[in-house]
């Protein structure tokens, strides 16, 4: 062979193999967009939490109206399955709020973190595994002092 058929042959295998290691990365792309991706599933706690909070003096009242998001029908069975020892926790964790505390946007916000994982531990102490909730919104929060 000469050396200008060695240009003509090399370029064409040049192109074939970027055009098949270019191929590769589209195909994983296709395959991340057609996994399903897991539809949030929402469970009220119902009925709405009614807890009087901090300690002596004048009786004050917190009411708490709560949903917990899970991504799984299996999270959703947990969380109704042990729908009793969560409310007791959760009951239990808004009773001992303090007032100055929940005043406060960050207090509010800290008390849902703080439900998120109690709701965690209730369902994985008694599981054993993860509990699969991951997260907590408070549909409705009013506290009378």
């Amino acid at each position: 062979m000469t050396m200008a058929c060695k240009p003509l042959l090399i370029t064409p295998l040049a192109i074939f193999l970027l055009l098949a290691f270019a191929a590769v990365p589209t195909a994983q792309a296709q395959d991340e967009e057609a996994a399903p991706k897991p539809e949030a599933m929402y469970i009220p706690l119902l009925p709405p939490f009614v807890v009087n909070y901090g300690g002596a003096g004048r009786l004050k009242y917190l009411k708490a109206e709560m949903t917990v998001r899970v991504h799984s029908i299996e999270g959703a069975q947990r969380v109704r399955h042990h729908m009793p020892a969560i409310r007791d926790k959760l009951v239990s964790l808004l009773s001992a709020q303090e007032e100055l505390v929940i005043d406060t946007q960050e207090g509010k916000e800290q008390l849902r973190k703080d439900s998120l994982v109690a709701i965690q531990q209730v369902i994985e102490m008694e599981e054993g595994s993860e509990s699969g909730v991951v997260d907590v919104f408070f549909d409705n929060l009013v506290v009378q002092r």
